[in-house]
Order: C-alpha cells, then sequence, then structure tokens
C-alpha cells in the first residue's frame, strides 16, 4: 500500500483533506497531511513565512519515501522540497495544482493565466505580508460544487496567506524531472482555470494526466472519487517499479 503526504494550497490548511484521509487510511494507505507554517494550528509569524520554510517543512514531515500531493498553491512547495530531497519522494501529484516554472513565481503563473476566475477575492493585508478571501466569493470558487456544511466547516477555518512564498520564483530544477508525477485536472475548477490547467500539462505525457468532473475542492465534493483515483495512481506507480 501506499504513503501519502497531502500539502494544502492557499488560505487553508490540514483540516481540508479531513473526509480524504480515512477513505485511504480504510483502503490501507498510509495517509497524512500537514499545516504549512502560518495556516492551520501552525504559529509561525507571516513575517517568518518563505518558499523554502515551506520546502523544509515539507521534508521534515517525511521519514520514509512518500507520494506528495500537492492542491493548488502547493505546486510550489512540493515542486522545492523534491528537487531538494528527491529520494524521499516516490511520486508528485499536482491536484488542480501550479505546475512549477523555473524563475517564475506563483503569483506570475496565476497573471499570466488565460482568464482570472479570482478577480476581486483577494483581499491584501495593508501590512503587505498576507492576502486574506472574501469568503462570499471564495464560496463560489473554491466550493461551488460542495454541501452547505462543508461551506460552514470551511469558510471560518480560510486564514491570512503569506505572500513571500508565493512571489518567490523557483530556481533551475535538476532532479524534479526525474522523479514520476502526475497530474489531476479537476474539469469544473472555478479557481485555476480548467484550460490553464490543460496548457500547463501540455508536454505531459497522457498517463500523467486524469481528468475528475468536479471544482476546486474534490477533497469535499467528491472524496470517494478522488480516493479512487489516488489509490489507482499509487499502484500504477507500484506496478512500474
Amino acid at each position: 500500500m501506499a504513503r501519502f503526504l497531502f500539502i494544502h494550497g492557499s488560505c487553508h490548511g490540514a483540516w481540508c483533506w479531513r473526509d480524504l484521509l480515512p477513505l485511504l487510511q480504510e483502503e490501507g494507505h498510509e495517509a497524512r497531511a500537514i499545516d504549512l507554517p502560518a495556516h492551520g494550528q501552525d504559529v509561525t509569524p507571516a513575517a517568518e513565512v518563505t518558499l523554502d520554510l515551506y520546502a523544509d517543512a515539507i521534508l521534515a514531515a517525511i521519514d520514509a519515501p512518500a507520494i506528495l500531493v500537492g492542491h493548488s498553491a502547493a505546486g510550489y512547495p512540493i515542486t522545492l522540497a523534491a528537487e531538494r530531497a528527491p529520494a524521499k519522494i516516490a511520486q508528485l501529484i499536482y491536484l488542480c495544482a501550479y505546475v512549477p516554472a523555473p524563475g517564475r513565481s506563483m503569483i506570475d503563473l496565476r497573471r499570466i493565466g488565460p482568464r482570472q476566475p479570482l478577480a476581486g477575492v483577494f483581499r491584501r493585508d495593508p501590512s503587505g505580508l498576507t492576502y486574506s478571501v472574501d469568503t462570499v466569493l471564495a464560496g463560489e470558487a473554491f466550493y461551488h460544487d460542495c454541501t452547505e456544511e462543508i461551506l460552514c466547516y470551511s469558510l471560518p477555518r480560510l486564514c491570512p496567506e503569506p505572500i513571500a512564498p508565493q512571489s518567490t520564483p523557483l530556481p533551475p530544477l535538476t532532479h524534479w524531472g526525474d522523479i514520476p508525477k502526475h497530474y489531476i485536472l479537476c474539469e469544473n475548477d472555478q479557481t485555476i482555470a480548467p484550460e490553464y490547467q490543460a496548457a500547463m500539462t501540455a508536454d505531459w505525457p497522457d498517463a500523467d494526466i486524469s481528468r475528475l468532473p468536479s471544482g476546486h475542492s474534490p477533497f469535499f465534493s467528491a472524496p470517494e472519487m478522488l480516493a479512487r483515483r489516488l489509490s489507482y495512481i499509487a499502484s500504477e506507480e507500484s506496478r512500474m517499479r
């Protein structure tokens, strides 16, 4: 069975994997999630948070080779973690995530997208250290296909997002290309346009891309479907080895 480590996206925390982890564990997988610095239960001050610190936190949570799953903005920190310690990573799975572009930051990638579904959703803090989301607009962007219970659970838990990690360009990647990767494209995503997800993976082999008929948060809207897909991806990787 597989060993999964899940990394959340902007303004979220380990709490967002609530419904998915038990499903994978019931199948015999090891499935864990962590809070990145300054998210969830982690109390690191936003002023101290960097992309390097995100990668350090991810690697500190891995004591044996794991399948690293990054959602949305987590595409960047999982990439940097894998580049730094490829022996710790059995596979990278990008869940409707930004695909790394060396020399560009995640914010750069968001700005050059073909359209901007998140226009007006973000509110920059006067300090310039973080941004927050308008919870009314975020409900439609992040959870448009989720239940009312999910909205009541999630929206109060959204936290300010440190800007520095997302404005930091990735360094050159020398090891990342050798690590097995898979992309899960969410076809009804209202946060990262599905056509942009397709464009970011245009040079990936077809076998390394799969699709889910879901919005941006399939861990809430379709956890059973996502668990089955992750189990399948993990088993395919096992057979290849």
